[in-house]
């Protein structure tokens, strides 16, 4: 069984999100929730937040789960929509710059489907 959660207009720059995404993907979601909580990014907190939220979307599936056999199947970062500002510069002008923000997609799935894909692919 699966279950899915997006969270959309992350104010984190894509880049900097997909290297705390690319430390926990296709882990056991409790290993990636206590990983996340040792690391210094500010990326880790809607990270964490998506993971728990996705956990408790399945709950409410009806589904009887055990949290320590659930994986993410797949996680993903998109650019969302940037926030276009200027900064004063020299002689009156101005230099644009953008404020990015991210869209965080998280999948996850049962021992049982990572078993079937690992069947599959043999």
């Amino acid at each position: 069984m699966q279950s899915r959660a997006v969270r959309k207009h992350i104010r984190n720059a894509p880049m900097k999100m997909r290297a705390v995404v690319n430390a926990v993907r296709g882990k056991n979601v409790a290993e990636a929730v206590s990983a996340l909580g040792f690391m210094p990014h500010r990326a880790t907190d809607p990270i964490e937040r998506t993971l728990r939220d996705v956990v408790y979307n399945m709950i409410d599936q009806g589904e009887r789960v055990d949290p320590d056999e659930l994986f993410i199947k797949e996680i993903r970062v998109d650019e969302g929509q940037a926030y276009k500002r200027f900064r004063p510069a020299a002689r009156g002008r101005a230099h644009p710059y953008k404020k990015r923000t991210s869209h965080l997609t998280v999948v996850i799935a049962t021992a049982d489907e990572r078993e079937d894909a690992d069947m599959a692919a043999a």
